[in-house]
């Protein structure tokens, strides 16, 4: 098989979705691969490293997706892409679907067999491709929403720790999940007080057990939310449901009760975010202010920091790459049923019914439509 690794052209994103120790392996199974030029800058990583394991250096975007079998990216392709993609190639990538309806009609009407990162998911609920990013969203959301608390980016100038004699700041963080865990991981090392939510109660007391008391556990409910929002300098979105929009829990009418410079990183804007006020934005132009509370809602937080992003990310991705290429994508859908969870369209059908019921579309099982692939 011809494995693509287009450079990434979203903005300000730095990632790449291969390393040379993939190329080496690839390449070492029979299969060629073709990485864009300048792909793995970036992330430190340059064009002969990749020559040097195997690969090709396609000059174009076009010589990689006219030629490969299989696109390997970090983030969904956009407008400029999108005449790109042929009818039946495999695109391996983050995708987030749910709230991307023009995404979603190319990829339909193009015919492409999308495997997305984020619904690629094992027996026991848990997301491997989702979880690196997760992790580093959720530590960044601590260092992000830090920085924009310093009254020189516009933030009520508090210092999430304190010092002795001066109360610490409070951090809400809505969500129990990957992102959560490590936005508590990251917000207790600087001696903030934390507030975790969630609708889970076993996840509560598990968060209780590993940190020990000293972060509080509250359920997820309207009125919770509403009081922990109010209170807090810093709250951190972290809400996901697989493969589905993300639910405003955090309306426009509880702005007004949150004190004016505090902030809000929603973590969940790549599936649409859990605050009703967000709206995407870049590194480059990260923050906009809502009623007195500025919002950051990058959509690829880890893209900030690519070298250590690139490495967690193809730690998990690349052996589902190899079994696609080493198999053939109907085999590898049949045998490994964490990766047909990944299935979100195939041959111009919805193979996620969140996907499809955010969209609007009929929902096609995967299981169904494997043996047209």
């Amino acid at each position: 098989m011809i494995v693509g690794i287009p450079k990434e052209i979203k903005k300000d994103e730095y990632r790449v979705a291969i390393v040379p120790a993939g190329v080496r392996a690839f390449t070492l199974a029979g299969h060629k691969v073709l990485v864009g030029d300048g792909a793995g800058l970036g992330s430190g990583i340059s064009n002969s490293e990749y020559e040097f394991e195997g690969a090709e250096i396609a000059p174009t975007a076009k010589d990689v997706y006219f030629r490969a079998d299989m696109i390997m990216k970090v983030k969904e392709p956009v407008i400029s892409e999108y005449d790109l993609l042929r009818e039946g190639q495999i695109l391996y990538t983050y995708l987030h679907l749910a709230p991307a309806p023009d995404l979603t009609k190319v990829l339909l009407n193009r015919k492409i067999i999308a495997i997305a990162y984020e619904t690629v998911q094992l027996d026991d609920g848990s997301l491997p491709l989702l979880i690196p990013m997760s992790e580093i969203a959720g530590r960044m959301s601590i260092q992000e929403g830090a920085k924009y608390l310093e009254r020189e980016k516009g933030g009520r100038g508090i210092l999430l720790g304190g010092v002795p004699g001066v109360a610490p700041g409070k951090v809400t963080i809505i969500g129990g999940g990957i992102v959560g865990t490590n936005a508590a991981k990251m917000a207790i090392g600087t001696g903030a007080t934390v507030t975790i939510l969630d609708a889970s109660l076993y996840r509560l007391r598990y968060l209780d057990d590993i940190f020990g008391g000293r972060i509080r556990t509250l359920m997820s409910d309207n009125h919770n939310i509403m009081e922990s929002v109010k209170e807090a300098d810093l709250v951190i979105g972290a809400v996901l449901i697989p493969g589905a929009r993300a639910p405003f829990l955090v309306t426009r009418g509880m702005l007004s009760e949150m004190k004016e410079g505090s902030v809000i990183v929603d973590v969940s804007i790549d599936q649409g975010g859990c605050i009703e006020t967000s709206r995407p934005t870049s590194h480059s132009n990260p923050t906009f202010v809502v009623d007195g509370i500025i919002h950051y809602c990058v959509t690829n937080m880890p893209g900030a920091v690519p070298r250590t992003s690139t490495f967690a990310l193809t730690n998990a991705t690349f052996p589902y790459a190899l079994q696609i290429t080493n198999l053939g994508i109907k085999e590898a859908l049949i045998k490994n049923k964490a990766l047909l969870k990944g299935l979100n369209l195939a041959n111009s059908k919805v193979t996620h019914k969140a996907v499809a019921e955010a969209l609007g579309y009929e929902y096609s099982p995967p299981e169904k439509i494997i043996g047209a692939v």
